[in-house]
């Protein structure tokens, strides 16, 4: 399990580095979203969730998905022994509940919330909203970085983990 925990906070920390910046002029939209959020180097909270999940053939299957991406601080900063106990086994509906909660089917870009407030279903079946009238923010989670391409959808960090109620 510390196994486990250790991969995942270094996906997220990975994921924690990536601005849109980093993705200018690359070519992130040749890979999929997991290998995008991979790469990427800090999204291992994330990664190691989403393999503890299972959803990873999910991920990296047709799509297309819209995924706001917790960065590995934004999964530090949860009450400590959170992602620990998510991780469990015994655990795993929670687990997925929360991480398909970050997925909405389709291609959201940035440009198409420009000035809107909305609410968006997820793969987890609840809605989030989504407030792009001053910034964009998810559930109140602030998007750090925006449409990173990948090959079935985007990606969009933020800066908190988003959780369903």
């Amino acid at each position: 399990m510390t196994a486990i925990f250790s991969k995942v906070l270094r996906f997220v920390a990975a994921i924690t580095l990536v601005t849109t910046a980093s993705f200018a002029g690359s070519k992130a939209h040749n890979k999929d979203i997991v290998d995008t959020a991979v790469s990427a180097g800090s999204f291992t909270t994330l990664v190691a969730a989403v393999k503890a999940a299972g959803l990873v053939d999910v991920l990296k299957g047709d799509g297309p998905y819209t995924v706001f991406a917790p960065t590995d601080d934004a999964f530090a900063a949860l009450p400590a022994g959170t992602v620990e106990s998510l991780l469990k086994p015994e655990n795993k509906d929670q687990l997925v509940a929360v991480l398909t909660y970050h997925v909405v089917p389709g291609t959201v870009f940035s440009a198409d919330l420009a000035g809107k407030t909305l609410a968006a279903k997820t793969v987890q079946g609840q809605s989030v909203a989504i407030d792009a009238t001053n910034g964009v923010f998810v559930d109140g989670a602030r998007v750090i970085s925006a449409d990173i391409e990948t090959s079935n959808g985007v990606i969009h960090v933020i800066d908190q983990v988003i959780l369903p109620q």
